[in-house]
């Protein structure tokens, strides 16, 4: 009988430990974090970039992706994102997609605007460039270079 108790007290034990790392976990990645105030950019490609994908300012996370989804009429993605509210992006600002690596995986970038207005919650940033396929041009560059050299 002694023994059921035991195991009932480990297993509590157990229990309380899951619950403080995943507690901790999600405290310190910041998951679910969405603060802030919410824009709006359309990509011709947004290729690797997810909902929840970083939204960086020169490297630095200031916000997350909330949303995409297709434009039935031109065919473009919109992406939904928000930035923090202490960063007040100016017009003209832009955005474009950045992959962090050859393996995959994408955020998005954006750079400060020269306007003289101040962006508010809900507006679009206008100046945007899609993701770039990188399998796509290593083919390219590895074709480019076998067709140079069947002319010798």
């Amino acid at each position: 009988m002694t023994k059921n108790y035991i195991e009932a007290i480990i297993g509590a034990v157990v229990l309380l430990v899951a619950a403080f790392f995943v507690t901790f976990t999600y405290g310190r990645t910041d998951a679910g974090s969405q603060a802030g105030y919410e824009l709006a950019a359309r990509f011709d490609s947004v290729d690797g970039l997810k909902i929840g994908s970083d939204v960086r300012i020169a490297g630095i996370k200031v916000g997350s992706v909330t949303a995409q989804e297709l434009d039935p009429q031109t065919f473009m993605a919109i992406v939904k994102f928000t930035v923090n509210n202490d960063l007040k992006l100016q017009g003209g600002a832009s955005a474009k997609i950045s992959s962090e690596s050859l393996l995959g995986g994408a955020y998005l970038s954006l750079s400060n605007g020269f306007e003289d207005y101040v962006m508010q919650p809900g507006d679009e940033i206008e100046i945007t460039q899609g993701s770039v396929d990188l399998m796509e041009l290593i083919g390219q560059a590895v074709f480019s270079a076998t067709d140079g050299d069947s002319g010798n």
